[in-house]
């Protein structure tokens, strides 16, 4: 199984914290970066060299919206396979998402082992 990287768009640092660990000692995953608001993951995105394989977006961010960060990494190709992780991954929200180009789209408080093993599936 090869080692995944990562970045992670989320303002909650305890929650950003907590899915690094989780994902780094459950699966072969290697954070590349993170970030709290829409500009500063576009930013970083643009910066990755080479791109991650993962991006995990919140929606509700510090500022902006990880919807914003989803359209804009699809749209130029930042990060192989694009995820949402949301308190909010409503049936809408998970139409909207998969419009704007989500492979998956989880749910934060019920969802996480199924991240998880969406994660071994592309690391395998």
């Amino acid at each position: 199984m090869r080692t995944l990287s990562c970045f992670i768009v989320e303002d909650s640092p305890v929650i950003r914290d907590n899915l690094i660990e989780t994902l780094e000692e459950m699966v072969p995953v290697r954070v590349c970066g993170t970030a709290e608001s829409e500009s500063d993951a576009l930013d970083a995105l643009r910066r990755q060299s080479p791109q991650p394989d993962l991006v995990i977006i919140d929606i509700f961010l510090k500022a902006g919206s990880g919807l914003g960060v989803l359209q804009q990494a699809r749209q130029h190709r930042y990060g192989r396979h694009l995820v949402v992780l949301s308190n909010y991954a409503t049936p809408e929200m998970r139409r909207r998402c998969a419009e704007l180009g989500a492979d998956r789209v989880f749910d934060k408080s019920s969802e996480l082992e199924e991240l998880i093993g969406y994660c071994e599936t592309l690391g395998a």
